[in-house]
């Protein structure tokens, strides 16, 4: 099926390799939990870079865009555990990314997804969309199961107590592809989306192939 729920919070992140093995811990043994556990979200996929910056990245789905602006997660992020305080203070090169899921197309999820992330042109929002969807057709994409456009909120993107955050792009879009593996994600995303941004005078700011590494939904708790 698509991609569930209409919003998404995109997280990445690097974090140094002394403060690795807690970085993990702390992301499976308290977070993702605590996060899938508020009301209007969804699941959580976490993910660990094959060839992409940052190394982590993470996606959590919620029911409705306004899922994150709600008052249980707004006290989520105004109450961090003491664990969760520590942690995010070692973030580095931080990309936090609210945005509501506009395009989603194809069945199920794959062990990896490709990551396209792009900064729209002026004015060229509602083009860039309508062209973006003529390319979203995993079906004649070997490999490929499933493709997905998020756009960031500029106002509500921004991250949270991380000193050498990414603020630079805050309302940009990311797409990607759900796939059997990164070498097909790799093949999919290999000049697929040149032209269309070159005709909306928009840009890639970044690429990547991502391996997943575990998801939760909210019927794990």
């Amino acid at each position: 099926m698509p991609m569930p729920g209409k919003g998404m919070l995109l997280t990445s992140m690097d974090i140094d390799p002394s403060d690795e093995a807690e970085f993990n811990r702390w992301y499976d043994r308290e977070h993702l939990a605590e996060r899938v556990a508020i009301d209007g979200f969804i699941e959580a996929r976490r993910y660990v870079a094959h060839d992409a910056n940052p190394k982590y990245l993470s996606l959590y789905s919620t029911e409705t865009f306004e899922v994150l602006t709600s008052t249980p997660y707004q006290a989520a992020l105004a109450n961090q555990t003491e664990w969760s305080l520590k942690i995010i203070a070692r973030f580095r090169n931080m990309i936090r990314s609210v945005a509501r899921i506009t395009i989603s197309r194809g069945q199920g999820r794959g062990a990896a997804i490709g990551l396209i992330r792009i900064r729209p042109g002026a004015g060229q929002a509602d083009e860039l969309r309508t062209r973006l969807r003529e390319c979203f057709n995993p079906e004649k994409l070997d490999g490929i199961i499933s493709m997905h456009l998020i756009e960031g909120d500029p106002m509500l993107s921004r991250p949270l107590g991380v000193a050498d955050a990414d603020t630079a792009g805050a309302g940009d879009w990311f797409a990607f592809m759900d796939g059997t593996d990164v070498d097909a994600t790799a093949r999919a995303m290999a000049d697929r989306f040149d032209k269309v941004l070159a005709a909306t005078s928009s840009q890639m700011i970044a690429s990547g192939t991502y391996r997943l590494m575990w998801d939760l939904a909210k019927s794990d708790l």
